[in-house]
């Protein structure tokens, strides 16, 4: 054989043997980028949540001020809820959602908070696919039981001042068990089906989550699927689960201002007001807030707004609740101090 057709059928082995290669290395790359067929798992491992600041300076002052927030939200609310159990005049039914609202606001801060705080001590910003769905639904959870349970207060406080005569027959320990139930519920339901909705979508390409915890907004942008739909139904469960709710509480405050403006004397009034002033600071809040996040999603950008909102769902929110609830209250502010103080009430 001539030497140059020797030269022509090793060079085109080689090219065979290479083609054969790099065919199979891009089928290869394909299978890991795409999802796999039949299920819902997705070529994204892991998200890299960016936090609130990437200096490390910053990080250190971030650090100091969200553990202080922490420890100042968890032992505010926990003490409200020791007031509530231990102290026998707080056994109403306000109390008792008050009490109930106390946990909602230690675990909404436990969900996002201590996890933000170690990644910032081990320099680690990831956060697993599993535990990021995790993190959504219970965040949704807490956030959708907080909604309903304001409801329930804004109806006691108008079957106080509107039906005083029923308030404890229609107000008894078992309506309010029965309100509490269907709370978790109907908030279960919620938080179930965001996280079901959003695990359906493929996320293949980008994995920065410029926020400190995830949430509908910011994974719906990393999405290489299409989140109309995702969109569509966060907006229609909104509507029927925060919408319905944030009606309910103004038909009731509507009553009940109207109540208040019959009422002669200005003590009785100034009284009136002063139980249902601090729910209603906490209700605008809450639903000030959560308009802001979520009612935005048309927009693309990312920016700090959303992470400043963030801070306020989880972090501002539950702190100031205890604040709000024994600033003006008398009879809070007695049982926090006989606590304190290790008396026990006369009553």
């Amino acid at each position: 054989m001539p030497p140059r057709l020797q030269i022509w059928q090793s060079s085109l082995s080689w090219l065979g043997i290479r083609t054969t290669w790099e065919a199979l290395r891009t089928t290869h790359t394909q299978e890991l980028m795409e999802p796999e067929a039949g299920t819902n798992r997705t070529a994204v491992a892991e998200f890299i949540l960016l936090g609130l600041v990437q200096t490390e300076e910053m990080q250190s002052v971030v650090f100091v001020l969200f553990l202080f927030a922490y420890l100042v939200t968890v032992g505010g609310n926990l003490s409200i809820l020791a007031a509530v159990l231990v102290e026998p005049k707080l056994h109403t039914p306000m109390y008792f959602f008050l009490g109930n609202l106390s946990v909602l606001d230690v675990g909404c801060i436990t969900v996002t908070v201590p996890a933000m705080l170690g990644r910032l001590l081990s320099h680690k910003c990831t956060i697993s696919y599993d535990a990021c769905l995790s993190q959504l639904f219970f965040f949704h959870l807490l956030a959708g039981m907080d909604c309903f349970l304001l409801t329930a207060m804004a109806y006691d406080r108008f079957l106080a001042i509107c039906r005083p005569l029923t308030y404890s027959t229609r107000m008894s320990q078992t309506v309010q068990r029965m309100l509490v139930a269907a709370s978790w519920a109907c908030a279960f339901t919620n938080a179930l089906t965001h996280t079901v909705a959003i695990s359906t979508l493929n996320f293949c390409g980008p994995n920065e989550v410029n926020h400190f915890y995830c949430d509908l907004p910011q994974l719906f942008r990393l999405s290489c699927s299409s989140t109309q739909l995702n969109e569509l139904l966060l907006f229609a469960v909104g509507f029927i689960m925060a919408g319905a709710p944030l009606v309910l509480i103004i038909t009731s405050y509507s009553h009940v201002a109207a109540a208040v403006l019959r009422i002669r004397s200005v003590e009785g009034r100034k009284k009136a007001f002063s139980t249902c002033g601090a729910h209603l600071t906490v209700v605008c809040l809450f639903y000030g807030t959560g308009i802001f996040n979520y009612m935005r999603l048309g927009s693309e950008e990312a920016s700090d707004k959303d992470k400043g909102v963030g801070v306020f769902n989880t972090v501002i929110n539950p702190m100031l609740n205890p604040l709000i609830y024994s600033l003006r209250n008398p009879d809070v502010q007695g049982a926090l101090w006989r606590i304190f103080l290790g008396r026990r009430s006369l009553t």
